[in-house]
């Protein structure tokens, strides 16, 4: 994989995809100490980079491949690439996916014209599938990251981000299969010879720096960067890591939702999990990028809005930005005005109350109370607590949002 390879890409699918910006963020820059660059993928058609290799790939076609059509297995993002790129080259598109797909992935897939296949209990025998019908039928099967015309178009992001943003000391990119960070690296080479590029993996799915380490493969478990969530690595992409001596660094659970959550908060930029990684990684990794010029890609944005609220709660749970409290408290009137006054007084916003009397309290003259309380920081949250304590109520404080990873 050469420059060569990826500028010829770049040309080929000029047009084709979005030629998203690489922006500064004075928000995340002070959150990390780094100066960071965010690369916004997730302003493609689809919401992810996925583009950029589907769109050179079926560029790439022979006209006897075109008329016969293309097929491809995924559950996400690849998925509405290929069926996107395929409709608009006037090409048939086949797209494989587990049984357990969610209902508005199969329905935005077939909104791009694609016929979509339901197919096996996990994305193993999904693949399997997409390739018995390939040979059966004649069609030429899209790879998402083993495959060299992806890994050009997936290279063609570096090409935008050292354009936009010359003075770069570093660059991060997510690992699936691999080939986004393969292509990048492979351009990043000729493009600034010494410049550092890394790659970055959820805990729980470390397999390409486990192949590139030698070890044997072992990942499992919940994820909420399943774009990510990858056991077999692509050997295209593995092998050409291993040439360029490219290092993954490897970042917690935790640190993927709290990178969700600052460029939401602070960059107004909407992330998927796979799509936060990089900024995970400076997150996680300060003493690599403190004070360097850092690119990372925002390179998806598909998230549901149900996981995307509570990333959001969790995140203000961990900074101590909303209050769980627990009181014990006697039953009478005039009980429950008191505490939201001084609640109030103190600057708290109550956004929860459960009063129970007949199961939890520890008297039939008591009850108890739990309070959800909304605060600037730790500080007023301890200036609440403060003034409830003063009223001689009892105060528990409850758990925080559990430390994933």
């Amino acid at each position: 994989m050469t420059l060569a390879d990826i500028r010829a890409a770049a040309a080929r699918i000029a047009g084709a995809i979005l030629r998203t910006p690489t922006l500064p963020s004075h928000a995340v820059s002070r959150a990390t100490g780094a100066q960071v660059f965010l690369k916004l993928d997730n302003l493609q058609a689809t919401g992810a980079f996925k583009e950029r290799g589907a769109a050179n790939r079926i560029a790439l076609l022979t006209p006897r491949e075109r008329a016969a059509g293309v097929i491809a297995m995924s559950a996400g993002n690849h998925a509405q690439a290929v069926a996107r790129h395929a409709s608009l080259a006037g090409i048939a598109a086949t797209i494989v996916m587990p049984r357990f797909t969610p209902a508005t992935k199969v329905v935005r897939t077939e909104g791009w014209g694609a016929r979509v296949v339901l197919h096996g209990e996990t994305l193993a025998e999904a693949a399997a599938h997409a390739h018995e019908l390939a040979l059966r039928d004649g069609l030429t099967f899209i790879h998402p990251y083993d495959d060299p015309g992806v890994i050009a178009g997936q290279g063609t992001m570096v090409l935008e981000m050292l354009e936009d943003a010359p003075a770069l000391n570093a660059v991060v990119f997510p690992v699936g299969g691999g080939g986004l960070l393969a292509g990048c690296a492979a351009a990043a080479r000729e493009l600034r010879p010494g410049l550092p590029v890394y790659g970055v993996e959820v805990a729980g799915y470390p397999a390409m720096a486990q192949r590139l380490a030698g070890s044997p493969v072992a990942v499992g478990g919940p994820t909420i960067a399943e774009g990510i969530a990858v056991r077999d690595v692509g050997e295209l992409p593995l092998a050409l890591l291993r040439e360029l001596g490219v290092e993954v660094l490897v970042v917690p659970e935790r640190a993927v939702e709290q990178a969700i959550a600052l460029l939401a908060e602070g960059a107004k930029v909407v992330a998927e999990g796979a799509g936060a990684a990089g900024l995970a990684a400076i997150l996680a990794h300060p003493g690599r990028f403190a004070g360097k010029a850092v690119g990372t890609t925002v390179c998806g944005g598909n998230i549901d809005a149900r996981i995307l609220a509570n990333v959001l709660l969790r995140n203000l749970l961990r900074d101590g930005r909303i209050l769980r409290l627990h009181l014990d408290i006697p039953d009478r009137p005039g009980v429950l005005a008191d505490i939201a006054a001084r609640v109030a007084a103190a600057g708290g916003n109550v956004i929860e109350v459960s009063h129970q009397r007949l199961f939890a309290a520890p008297s039939v003259q008591s009850a108890e109370l739990e309070l959800m309380v909304e605060v600037r920081d730790t500080a007023q949250g301890n200036a609440i607590v403060a003034a409830l304590e003063a009223g001689c109520y009892v105060v528990r404080r409850g758990c925080s949002a559990p430390a994933p990873g």
